[in-house]
């Protein structure tokens, strides 16, 4: 597998240099870096070429660096089932700058926006329907940003008596609290039945 992926790097090194920024083979798996400027024609160019033939779309996500001048990486997973490779595609971009929609390149991109800008608030320009899909509809931030809140905002839930949904602010039922997922067994100076069977 390292192998192809080694080949694939070095042809799209050749190739299309002038739409990749960087390249890496890491946890199995080729990722290649570009700009918002290049990223429908490199997009374009993996599902179009004969020898890459990424035609399946698998996700697009987001990752939030809020220390970073270029705060956000949108990142694209492709799929080549000719191939049986996986790519991965990322390009960095800033709080307020959009994103050109890949739903032209690739149709499944539709809702994968959708939820990126939901999640993270992550504009892309040209996107036919840019509305929420996972929140709900007057839902204000983007829950996956790492600054924003845990508590403060309003929270919605069907009420029986009033036989209508109502907004209230959020309340925790219970403190935040810290697992150390050991197993009570571990540690123990007593040895449960069926132990001494493991041991053999």
């Amino acid at each position: 597998m390292s192998e192809a992926l080694n080949e694939l790097a070095s042809y799209l090194g050749e190739v299309r240099a002038d739409l990749i920024s960087s390249s890496e083979i890491a946890y199995g798996e080729l990722t290649i870096g570009t700009s918002r400027e290049n990223i429908i024609a490199l997009l374009t160019f993996l599902r179009d070429d004969a020898k890459c033939g990424f035609v399946s779309m698998i996700d697009i996500s987001g990752v939030d660096w809020p220390q970073r001048a270029e705060r956000f990486d949108v990142v694209y997973h492709l799929l080549s089932p000719k191939k049986n490779l996986r790519i991965r595609v990322k390009l960095r971009a800033g709080e307020d700058e959009a994103v050109p929609s890949a739903c032209a390149v690739y149709q499944g991109a539709d809702w994968f926006e959708r939820e990126t800008w939901d999640m993270y608030g992550i504009p892309f320009s040209g996107h036919a329907d840019l509305r929420r899909l996972l929140t709900d509809y007057g839902f204000e931030g983007h829950p996956l940003r790492k600054d924003f809140p845990t508590t403060g905002f309003v929270e919605l839930r069907y009420d029986d008596l009033a036989k209508r949904v109502v907004y209230e602010p959020v309340e925790l039922k219970q403190e935040f609290r810290n697992f150390d997922f050991l197993s009570p067994w571990e540690g123990t100076d007593y040895v449960l039945p069926g132990d001494e069977k493991a041991a053999k």
